[in-house]
């Protein structure tokens, strides 16, 4: 990896500055995130959002299932931002093998409970390593840093239940009157299937807007960890002060 190519400014962070540095970037490269993230992740709720026939509580649960292998469009994109290229849909396309189907059921069945997913992410994805060396190096990355990770999890989880629960109480507020419903029947088991529906719905909405952001917050605290472990910031200082 030519470090010198990185487009981001390097230097120790604390984990909150790091964050917030995944966060501005993925702010600075919006338009090609989203893009690339939605037109993948749009089809997916569609589908999942088909499953309220089944069960109600199964579309929530499917969209919650499906975010870690989401999150892998969305580094894909965020790790070329980060050497300055943005990200078209026929470039995730084209590297469909590498973010789509590589490590497929992991990323749905172990690393969707994993509460540092967002820290240790990046390994799984970007360092092309396997078996022993991807275990002792996805614990160095995390090795005092568990916390962090859980933290950044911790409050995009929060930021996600306040806005499903706001968008739900703006569709009970704006319903007619005679038809708002309560508290019992909307999170009861028994009725208001209409409204589980739109709880569903309301967090499609939710992951669709948060979750690029939590993705770039756990690659604000990786790229950190690599200046930590690696000294990242003066090679890239080094390299550029003196170019080949």
């Amino acid at each position: 990896m030519r470090v010198d190519a990185l487009a981001v400014r390097l230097r120790p962070r604390s984990y909150v500055e790091a964050a917030d540095l995944g966060v501005r970037l993925c702010q600075h490269v919006a338009r090609s995130v989203y893009a690339s993230y939605l037109a993948v992740a749009l089809p997916v709720f569609v589908l999942c959002l088909a499953t309220f026939e089944v069960a109600s509580w199964l579309p929530t649960f499917a969209m919650w299932m499906a975010k870690p292998w989401l999150d892998r469009t969305i580094l894909f994109a965020l790790s070329r931002a980060a050497f300055g290229q943005s990200t078209t849909v026929a470039d995730v396309w084209n590297a469909q093998r590498e973010v789509w189907w590589s490590q497929l059921i992991r990323s749905w069945t172990q690393r969707r409970l994993s509460p540092w997913r967002c820290l240790t992410a990046p390994v799984y994805q970007l360092e092309g390593l396997r078996g022993e060396p991807q275990r002792r190096r996805v614990q160095q990355v995390r090795s005092g840093k568990t916390g962090a990770g859980i933290l950044v999890t911790s409050a995009f989880g929060l930021v996600e239940l306040a806005l499903v629960f706001s968008l739900l109480a703006l569709c009970v507020w704006f319903a007619p009157e005679g038809m708002r419903p309560s508290l019992d029947v909307i999170f009861g088991a028994e009725g208001g299937g209409e409204w589980r529906f739109v709880m569903a719905l309301a967090y499609a909405m939710t992951v669709a807007l948060v979750e690029p952001f939590y993705v770039a917050a756990g690659f604000g605290l990786y790229l950190n960890r690599r200046v930590e472990l690696e000294a990242w910031d003066i090679e890239q200082e080094f390299r550029r002060a003196q170019p080949e």
